[in-house]
């Protein structure tokens, strides 16, 4: 771990900048625009932020240094404080643990803190590395947004699909080992929903907010973003009562199965039940049962166990005929 808590650092100038800027902090104050995105987790970071951000609002340090965060905008004299949450890409981690992601922006500077990777940050620092980034921070504030709901859509989308999948699966009668993976859909559909309306809420206060940093394109671009978490957030609820009529169903299906073995399981009792007891009263050992000095007695024995059996089919198929008469 370096000793600076700043991971990636440019000048907003239109030109490329593959190194960043060396004197950052200077850049900072001065009029350039320049940009600086710290590791929230660094043992330096709230430290190096109060000492060489100390012209920054208290509130928005302490908005930027907050653990546990929520999608939310506010206008912080000049500038704008917008917490965001993205997709987590990270390795072994679930895409639905959204990262959160803290910007402060002005005329002058902007920064952004999140405590693990996010991968529009990296698309950012790609670009402008290359020559292709924004130049204003209005821009800069749409186009990490723009990558931010589209990764969300794209994690939507996927979760679409699983869906659709396990819907054909259940409803063709494949759905018995599917518990399990409508339980992690409907998990995953329950963590990442809790952030989408608060991020909606959030994206429709930045188009609406009063500040130099939101000129009239920027406006539109956050409004049509914030219509896109709109759609985002209805499709996750649809996928959450899908999961749940998912679940319904495979319910629905283990209750007919049990329904269907219990319902054997008591013809097979019923058919047996006075069979046993016939077998049972003329095993007794006892003087004068009939048929102990016949050759032919057993002969007649199994034939009325036989008889009886008939007699019992006969009877259950009466009453099964008259049950689905009575349903008509």
């Amino acid at each position: 771990m370096t000793d600076s808590p700043i991971l990636i650092s440019h000048l907003l100038s239109g030109v490329p900048d593959p190194e960043g800027p060396v004197d950052i902090v200077e850049a900072l104050r001065d009029e350039r625009l320049a940009w600086a995105h710290l590791d929230g987790t660094h043992p330096k970071a709230q430290q190096w932020i109060r000492k060489e951000l100390d012209y920054l609002d208290p509130q928005a340090v302490e908005a930027l240094l907050d653990v546990d965060t929520r999608p939310r905008m506010s206008v912080v004299g000049d500038g704008l404080l917008v917490i965001q949450r993205a997709i987590n890409f990270n390795a072994g981690e679930n895409p639905e643990d959204m990262v959160s992601l803290r910007m402060y922006l002005d005329m002058q500077r902007i920064l952004t803190i999140s405590r693990k990777r996010v991968r529009a940050i990296e698309w950012m620092d790609e670009r402008l590395r290359k020559g292709g980034g924004p130049t204003d921070p209005g821009t800069f504030l749409a186009r990490i947004t723009e990558d931010i709901v589209a990764n969300i859509g794209a994690f939507q989308s996927e979760l679409d699909e699983c869906a659709e999948r396990l819907e054909d699966q259940v409803y063709g009668g494949r759905g018995d080992h599917m518990r399990r993976d409508v339980l992690d859909l409907r998990l995953q559909v329950i963590a990442a929903r809790r952030y989408l309306v608060p991020h909606r809420d959030a994206l429709l206060r930045v188009s609406q907010a009063a500040s130099p940093v939101i000129d009239e394109v920027t406006r539109r671009e956050i409004e049509e973003e914030a219509q896109k978490m709109t759609r985002i957030a209805e499709d996750m609820e649809e996928l959450r009562d899908q999961a749940q009529v998912l679940r319904e169903e495979l319910s629905s299906q283990l209750s007919d199965r049990v329904n269907r073995n219990t319902f054997v399981l008591s013809v097979v009792t019923a058919i047996f039940l006075p069979l046993g007891f016939l077998t049972g009263l003329f095993g007794v050992n006892l003087g004068g049962m009939p048929g102990l000095n016949s050759d032919t007695a057993f002969t007649y024995l199994v034939a009325s166990c036989a008889l009886l059996v008939l007699a019992q089919l006969a009877v259950m198929g009466v009453f099964h005929v008259l049950n689905k008469r009575r349903k008509r």
